[in-house]
């Protein structure tokens, strides 16, 4: 996990420039280690979901700057439009029909003054700066008691041409008719046009890949400019909150997007029992009682023999960020790498394309002999395969086409935990990550990787079919009644927990211990508490790991542990820079 960045406020200023450090800070706050309250997993089922428009799809044109508008410092400014909203309940149950209500228009005002109205659903906060200067966006919190589906926006760098973007992407294995909610636009007689989620039927006549209602759009710029694409957002029940953020602008008609950084599942109406782990010999964590499922698989799974490590050393997990959260420059990254190589480890795992990823870290892991485990990274809610930002991770992916050089692809981190995918979304979006890359030459094997409960918590036979190995995110920190010496024993019997449910073999995709933070039971943070646990789980599966992480990341907020910032450990093996 990369952790949260503090006030995360991406600035979309237009241009390529602008775009490319939106999309960088989407994934930060989303890679953090906190206390999995695994006692609650969003699971789709039947379930009343309320859809809201929430802006037009196309270009984005930001309105002309007030004449008199001087923002004073530390003063929130909030400009925007009166849009008319489309409001419609849906009512999914598990049987052949689904009953749509009439709709009815309701206009909705959104406040041009420093206040503002109501928020219901915890979509990134739009709020746009007319004039250069401080200004400064409250804290907000939402509480969700019901899963919600909105209809959200996701933007993306396109040149000039005519291009197909959104819709819903499906994988079939024979003639079938799907029934699912669309994101999609529609033009008023007037010509306003709003964005809509509506439920939609598609045959697909045989086997395939298919898209569902895409938007197609046509550029003339001859400059590379930002298309906004409507995307169907679920949020699950739970807590949202989004920091209090502080921003200076340079230019006029900014607008800055504050996003909900923080998701805590409702309190359960029971009690969760509470972890338990004996020392000997390796045991079974039940932090979610539930008996794994065994599923086999029908598939041909691709060739694994390069997985893990010959020793007790496999991999590393590497971000290419510095300590003020910006991306590294090449020569930093080849210098990081070096070390990384002279420490023993033979790979490293990477969360995602931004930052300059694949060119920088690959021709550095090339130079070194290192080999690459690569991500895609889901970053939002709806976890759809139509999603920009999922395209443009597979479109830099196979642009950049080094796969000698790749041992696995891993589709999602926590996905499941953190609500962002349904077990069916994930399968498709695996098959479609594997259709894309197996299309551009690459053979090798896919997985994706979640925390233990989750795997527990879910049917996911459909996923287990769709990977070629199983995978979790292991750390015994977390773990009350674990010292430092057992972590090893704790990650052996989490790692045999999901190879049993898919029952395939499996690796650990993050496992770690922090340097400094609160002590949770038994596990308490500090260097000698993380050199005994490293080496533990060395010692146990070090060869079948991948150590979290290379650097302390100081750009993370230090999370209700405190311990957020601290889980650097190349210093333990050796690799200091």
């Amino acid at each position: 996990m990369k952790g949260t960045i503090v006030a995360a406020a991406a600035l979309l200023a237009g241009g390529a420039s602008a775009n490319r450090l939106h999309h960088r800070h989407l994934h930060q706050p989303l890679f953090e280690k906190r206390v999995h309250n695994e006692s609650e997993i969003c699971v789709p089922g039947c379930t009343t979901i309320w859809t809201t428009i929430t802006g037009p799809a196309g270009l984005y044109t930001p309105p002309a700057p007030p004449s008199t508008a001087v923002p004073a410092t530390s003063s929130a400014i909030t400009t925007s439009e009166a849009l008319p909203t489309l409001s419609s309940s849906l009512v999914f149950a598990n049987t052949s029909s689904i009953a749509v209500p009439s709709t009815t228009e309701v206009p909705v005002v959104i406040p041009t003054t420093t206040s503002q109205g109501p928020i219901t659903v915890p979509t990134p906060i739009q709020q746009t700066c007319p004039t250069p200067g401080t200004y400064t966006f409250p804290a907000t919190t939402v509480v969700l008691t019901e899963t919600k589906t909105v209809c959200g926006a996701s933007s993306t760098v396109v040149p000039s041409g005519t291009h197909t973007l959104g819709g819903v992407t499906t994988v079939v294995e024979t003639a079938t008719t799907v029934v699912c909610p669309v994101a999609t636009t529609k033009t008023a007689e007037d010509g306003v046009v709003t964005s809509v989620v509506e439920m939609t039927t598609y045959v697909c006549p045989s086997a395939g890949t298919y898209t569902i209602a895409p938007i197609t759009t046509t550029v003339t710029d001859s400059e590379p400019v930002t298309v906004v694409v409507p995307v169907v957002e679920t949020y699950c029940p739970g807590t949202y909150s989004a920091p209090a953020v502080v921003t200076t602008v340079t230019e006029t008609n900014v607008v800055v997007y504050c996003p909900f950084t923080t998701v805590e599942p409702p309190v359960p109406t029971t009690q969760a029992p509470e972890p338990t782990t004996a020392v000997a010999p390796p045991p079974v964590v039940t932090e979610v009682p539930q008996e794994p499922t065994t599923t086999s698989s029908s598939s041909t799974p691709a060739p694994t023999g390069n997985l893990g490590g010959k020793g007790d050393k496999w991999a590393m997990t590497y971000t290419p960020f510095t300590q003020e959260g910006q991306c590294k420059n090449a020569a930093d990254v080849m210098t990081d790498i070096k070390a990384i190589a002279k420490a023993g480890f033979t790979t490293l795992r990477v969360y995602s394309t931004d930052c300059d990823t694949l060119p920088s870290v690959g021709a550095a892991a090339e130079a070194t002999g290192l080999r690459l485990i690569l991500g895609i990274f889901i970053g939002t809610v709806g976890c759809e395969n139509g999603s920009p930002d999922v395209s443009e991770q597979i479109a830099a992916i196979k642009n950049w086409g080094r796969f000698d050089m790749v041992d696995l692809v891993v589709v999602g981190n926590e996905a499941l935990f953190n609500g962002f995918c349904s077990v069916g979304q994930l399968t498709d979006l695996i098959h479609h990550v594997k259709s894309e890359l197996g299309s551009a030459g690459y053979s090798g094997p896919y997985t994706t990787t979640d925390v233990v409960s989750a795997w527990q918590a879910n049917d996911v036979s459909s996923i287990c079919n769709a990977i070629d190995v199983v995978a979790c995110n292991a750390h015994a920190y977390f773990n009350a009644n674990t010292a430092p010496e057992q972590a090893g024993t704790f990650v052996a019997g989490q790692l045999e927990i999901v190879e049993k449910i898919c029952n395939k073999p499996g690796f650990v995709m993050e496992t770690g211990w922090p340097t400094a933070g609160e002590c949770i039971g038994k596990a308490c943070p500090g260097r000698e508490q993380q050199r005994t646990a490293l080496a533990a789980i060395k010692q146990e599966l070090g060869k079948k790991v991948v150590f979290f992480s290379f650097t302390d990341d100081h750009w993370k907020q230090p999370g209700a542990c405190n311990c957020e910032q601290h889980w650097g450990c190349g210093d333990v093996f050796g690799a200091a820079i």
